[in-house]
């Protein structure tokens, strides 16, 4: 079982670089991702400083067990190569690469950051959810770690309306995790808009949950604990892979492919996700 299927990416979420309020506050909240964003919430005329003053947060430190990720501009604008070279050598685990189509975006996103930070691949062009095998098959290559869903721009280019129950997308929420399991990479669901709304909130992220996303891009502090506690393993999982685990560890099991697990028929593919399920809680609990 690789390190990244049990790392905790419940809760990734973004802030504008230019903001250094935003960016003092991250290193105190709960989340297991923060996103510093050079692309969307920051104006052209502000980009260079924001690129500036995102790879001074990062050298300053103090962000404790969060992941740190910049999103950089895309390849194709003005500040996209540069956001890049001033990303490699930086003191971060992953660059977020947005409106990814095609698998050499990524290869030559990796050849101008080097042998340095992980990459994270935002699908939200329909041009991307048509490359997602392609994409995903280039993992290992090129350092992938996480696909990202981006319902806005996707929902924009489908002239769909998604709603709160995103249906027009569902078949591409299966795609993008279909793409990462395959792949063996994290799966990310996109941004809710809702910020106000706890109920509205929730209900977005354990849609997430069950279509089997490892966690969800936020945009307000407010969304980070109901993502925490739907993407987290539930008391009742944690007890029930636990007993998974004890039983197939007793001798008498020891060689035996099923077995019978609180009067139900368990086999070692049922051993194998509940060895994956243990070891995420003990990651976010800090367990042993």
């Amino acid at each position: 079982m690789s390190a990244g299927a049990t790392r905790p990416r419940r809760s990734a979420l973004f802030l504008p670089a230019a903001n250094p309020r935003a960016i003092a506050k991250a290193a105190t909240l709960p989340c297991d991702a923060v996103i510093l964003d050079l692309e969307d919430s920051v104006a052209p005329t502000a980009k260079p400083a924001a690129r500036a003053a995102a790879v001074a947060a990062l050298a300053a430190g103090g962000w404790g067990h969060r992941e740190r990720v910049v999103r950089v501009n895309a390849a194709d604008t003005d500040w996209g190569a540069e956001d890049l070279a001033a990303l490699r050598g930086a003191a971060l685990d992953a660059v977020l690469l947005p409106k990814v189509a095609d698998a050499d975006s990524l290869r030559a996103a990796r050849a101008a950051l080097g042998d340095g930070p992980a990459l994270w691949a935002m699908i939200e062009t329909v041009a991307g959810v048509a490359a997602l095998r392609a994409i995903a098959a280039a993992a290992r290559e090129v350092g992938l770690v996480a696909l990202v869903l981006g319902p806005n721009d996707l929902a924009r280019e489908l002239r769909c309306s998604p709603g709160e129950d995103r249906a027009p997308l569902w078949p591409i929420l299966t795609e993008l995790v279909l793409a990462a399991r395959w792949g063996g990479v994290a799966a990310l669901d996109g941004v809710t808009n809702t910020i106000d709304d706890t109920a509205a909130i929730e209900r977005a992220c354990a849609q997430g949950a069950r279509w089997g996303f490892d966690g969800k891009t936020l945009i307000h502090p407010a969304q980070i604990a109901p993502a925490n506690r739907a993407f987290a393993p539930s008391p009742a999982a944690v007890a029930r892979a636990e007993a998974i685990v004890a039983a197939f560890a007793l001798p008498d099991h020891a060689a035996l492919g099923v077995i019978r697990v609180e009067g139900e028929m368990v086999e070692r593919l049922h051993l194998a996700e509940a060895e994956r399920v243990i070891a995420l809680h003990r990651a976010i609990t800090g367990g042993d």
